[in-house]
């Protein structure tokens, strides 16, 4: 087995009869034979129900990639299962490593924009949980709930709402997906509790052998604590289940953030491309002393003109859009080159005095008040800070219109304006090298900044996917060369960008394989997902 290349082996495509009524073009791992696959989709049938195994062509093309850099058959997966419980999982992992099927755990299949539910290796089985979607509890005085992972940002969101619950969430900006699976893809949310990753807390774990784990205080026999401290006792495991193919979570506590008792928030817009400078300096400083104590995002005005307009309102030349048509972009929604919104909440005389500390630190530099909204207990809730799931932001993909679509390259960086400034100067010129429209914004964190920048393309326009692609690949020896790497990353390109941590001839790319071979020396979770693991498996049955 290779230590660093992950297979790239053409999907193998036969008419074949799975079921009585039902002759499909099946796709095949590379060194499966129909018989093996077939056995295998039956042997799932057995645990799940023959509804559930979802194998025919139209099936499969529901899990295809939305978003595709090109038409996606290059990473279609093979067929779906979609268990109900726990125990059907592990049942399904053990058939998987008896008939050396590969499986792609899902949670809600909308991670959008990063390959959605389509798969690394061809012809992989989709593990489809949508199914487990319960809410096994919520805890209101110690403000976490257990979920499972087809439980989506909407369900939890009118769960607490719909019962009085006074427990807030964080939500990405395209809340249609598992809060468990954005978790683990360390994902982002804008509210004091928007490190997604940070709010796990206890972990079911089905292993690649289908062995049950719980980690923290979790693998303690009748924990009480499982989903109050994160660690337990030895080693802590939590993080090795996060962007990783090493098992499968089936369950994990998250915690809420209890409702404040006042919380405010302002909108700030900057006029110039130079404003990013000192903005990230000041504002750096002001999370880092947690007086802003959220992640945010400082987007230009793309993030806006996207979600409420096309391209071809605007211009309909070749090659990006030019600086002066921008410019009417903003003069048209009077929201200056940047943009952001910062939140504040807690009781009232915190609120206050950090609505001033922001205030001070920032009006200097602006030609303007910041207009500041306040909320208190009782209002409606609309107005205040708290994260209301939303699928807004994903009208972007419309930009271009036809099949639109959109893919994301996100290098963290140091809360440095400087380094910010130059990024941002680099990144624009590289958009329009490859005749594209510069969509970036830099995510702070508490001691970084991701700096997500999204290529829009239109899926038929094949001129269009191959600048996309050729720009995706500078970006990634870009951003390498300069010294920062990528946090997350689409499908097609998890092999580079793992290649791209190349410190000591990539010593972390060695080590996850040799943890994969450890844990799943038949390839059967999730082969080539952030680079790692090769399919084993494919002998014939």
């Amino acid at each position: 087995m290779s230590t660093c290349a992950v297979s790239r082996p053409p999907a193998c495509t036969r008419k074949v009869r799975l079921w009585e009524n039902a002759c499909v073009e099946l796709i095949l791992p590379q060194g499966h034979s129909e018989r093996s696959y077939h056995n295998a989709l039956t042997a799932f049938s057995a645990v799940v129900g023959q509804e559930w195994v979802l194998a025919t062509d139209s099936d499969r093309d529901t899990y295809m990639d939305a978003y595709a850099l090109g038409d996606g058959r290059n990473r279609a997966p093979g067929a779906a299962v979609a268990p109900a419980s726990r125990e059907e999982v592990q049942a399904i992992v053990r058939l998987a490593n008896e008939h050396r099927v590969p499986l792609w755990p899902v949670g809600r299949g909308k991670n959008l924009g990063y390959g959605g539910t389509s798969t690394v290796v061809p012809g992989t089985v989709v593990l489809d949980m949508g199914r487990m979607n319960r809410i096994l509890e919520v805890d209101e005085k110690h403000a976490y709930c257990v979920i499972e992972p087809g439980v989506g940002f909407f369900d939890l969101y009118n769960y607490l709402k719909d019962n009085n619950i006074p427990l807030w969430m964080a939500v990405p900006g395209n809340a249609w997906g598992s809060v468990i699976g954005n978790a683990l893809e360390r994902g982002i949310g804008y509210t004091a509790y928007g490190d997604n990753a940070e709010q796990l807390c206890g972990l079911e774990v089905v292993m690649p052998d289908g062995d049950l784990l719980r980690t923290g205080l979790g693998a303690l026999e009748g924990s009480k604590g499982s989903y109050h401290y994160k660690y337990g006792y030895g080693p802590s495991w939590d993080q090795m289940f996060m962007q990783s193919n090493f098992g499968i979570v089936t369950q994990a506590g998250v915690w809420l953030q209890p409702e404040p008792q006042m919380s405010a928030k302002a909108s700030i817009t900057l006029p110039q491309f130079a404003d990013i400078g000192w903005a990230i300096d000041k504002l750096g400083d002001l999370r880092r002393r947690d007086v802003i104590r959220h992640n945010f995002v400082f987007g230009n005005f793309m993030h806006e003109a996207a979600v409420y307009s096309q391209r071809s309102d605007w211009y309909d030349g070749e090659g990006a859009m030019p600086d002066e048509v921008a410019q009417k972009i903003i003069d048209k929604y009077g929201m200056g080159w940047w943009s952001f919104r910062l939140n504040v909440a807690g009781g009232p005389g915190m609120v206050e005095a950090h609505m001033k500390e922001i205030s001070d630190a920032l009006e200097p530099q602006l030609d303007y008040k910041l207009d500041w909204t306040t909320w208190q207990q009782g209002d409606p809730i609309e107005r205040s800070a708290r994260g209301i799931p939303s699928v807004t932001a994903l009208q972007i993909v419309n930009w271009h219109g036809g099949r639109g679509g959109h893919i994301g390259f996100s290098p963290v960086m140091p809360q440095d304006g400087e380094l910010a400034l130059a990024q941002a100067t680099r990144m624009k010129a590289r958009f329009e090298e490859y005749g594209l429209d510069y969509y970036t914004s830099f995510t702070m964190g508490r001691r970084h900044i991701n700096n997500v920048n999204l290529i829009l393309y239109d899926r038929d326009n094949v001129d269009m996917v191959t600048r996309s692609r050729g720009l995706f690949t500078a970006l990634i020896e870009d951003s390498a060369a300069n010294g920062y790497g990528e946090y997350r990353t689409h499908i097609d390109f998890m092999e580079p960008v793992a290649k791209s941590y190349g410190f000591n001839n990539q010593a972390q790319l060695r080590f996850n394989e040799k943890v994969k071979q450890a844990l799943d020396p038949n390839g059967v979770i999730a082969p080539g997902k952030y680079g790692i693991g090769t399919l084993n498996g494919g002998v014939e049955a």
